[in-house]
């Protein structure tokens, strides 16, 4: 095995000064997802409100906490009481289970009528429309995955009619100085919120890299909060 790996020093940042080794693997690509997708693209701003749907998974847990550091009303979606509950400690305002809840009535009723101004979602399918009619007037829906299906139809009048945005991205096909641009901000916006506790990488479990096939399992059982981490 070997001891060193080249990479583009523009993608590479310090570990922030009060994390372990075990830590600081769980920050990427969560943390550039999250910053990249929530904060540029979807331009959640403090004062605003945020739904993050998966909110106990990697993405979910490090967009409640920076949502809620900078400032934003944050809710979440997850799948079982004990990820609910795990999402309202991590500062989720109200965490919806929806297997047994209509996130959209369950959030409306928390946010205000009004809905909410950034959506992040990972699911995709049918959730687009039930995610449109959430959102505010000027409302902005960021896909990052299909995990429910990579096709919807919608009814346009709602973004129409409430100036919606609808936009998605993917992270690793991006070039260098475009991952390296978000490693920049990082440093400015988000390690300073690390640095002082205010956020802090989720860590369901760690394995040994030979128990990768186990971890592996763990991950889809779907029983974890968090990040998994291979220890080498």
């Amino acid at each position: 095995m070997g001891e060193y790996a080249a990479v583009p020093a523009a993608q590479c940042l310090p570990i922030p000064r009060t994390l372990d080794y075990t830590a600081a693997a769980a920050i990427p690509e969560t943390f550039f997802t999250v910053w990249t997708n929530v904060f540029e693209r979807g331009a959640l701003q403090a004062g605003e409100s945020f739904l993050v749907h998966g909110g106990a998974s990697g993405i979910g847990t490090t967009a409640i906490q920076l949502a809620r550091a900078r400032g934003a009303r944050v809710f979440a979606t997850a799948g079982t009481p004990e990820k609910c509950a795990a999402c309202e400690r991590l500062g989720a305002e109200l965490a919806v289970n929806y297997h047994s809840t209509d996130f959209v009535a369950a959030v409306r009723e928390a946010a205000g009528e009004r809905g909410v101004d950034v959506i992040l979602d990972m699911v995709g399918g049918d959730y687009l429309a039930r995610n449109i009619e959430l959102l505010a007037r000027d409302g902005r829906l960021v896909q990052i995955a299909t995990l429910g299906g990579s096709k919807a139809q919608i009814n346009m009048v709602p973004v129409l009619q409430r100036r919606l945005t609808i936009t998605g991205s993917t992270l690793r096909a991006r070039s260098v100085a475009e991952k390296g641009a978000i490693a920049r901000a990082l440093r400015a916006h988000v390690w300073p919120l690390l640095e002082s506790g205010a956020v802090a990488p989720v860590v369901h479990a760690t394995f040994p890299l030979r128990e990768a096939a186990e971890a592996h399992r763990v991950m889809e059982s779907d029983a974890h909060i968090g990040k998994l981490v291979l220890v080498v």
